[in-house]
């Protein structure tokens, strides 16, 4: 597991341990709501076992919070950065996994070539003739 999850998943568990005790409930009243054991809701809070997406919906539902709670001061990593797909939609991303395929150089740069050619051109250009 990474540093950032690592760190996520202890702030996720205190955030459950804060909220629940800002509740005044007990760990057993929290597990006995969850219908799972005390030692769970311990480990939860611990960040000794991840909670699923599914269990931290029910968790924010029974401490009367929403999910985003948990999250709230989550300190960003500075050496994260999203992942380069080459686009947001569909036909991009396709685009450039396909391009990526292509071994021989002469020919993506001839696929690089006819790319700018038609991105530099408007479509009536290419219509017309």
């Amino acid at each position: 597991m990474g540093k950032l999850a690592k760190r996520v998943d202890d702030h996720v568990g205190e955030r459950i341990r804060q909220r629940r005790t800002m509740l005044g409930l007990t760990q057993e009243h929290l597990a006995s709501a969850l219908n799972i054991s005390y030692q769970q809701v311990q480990k939860y809070e611990t960040g000794a076992n991840r909670v699923s997406a599914g269990r931290l919906f029910e968790i924010a539902k029974r401490l009367e919070t929403d999910v985003a709670y948990f999250f709230d001061g989550v300190e960003p990593d500075d050496e994260s950065k999203p992942l380069a797909h080459g686009g947001k939609n569909r036909s991009t991303i396709e685009l450039v996994r396909n391009f990526n395929e292509i071994g021989d150089p002469a020919v993506r740069s001839a696929v690089t070539g006819l790319l700018k050619s038609l991105a530099s051109h408007p479509v009536e250009h290419f219509a017309e003739q």
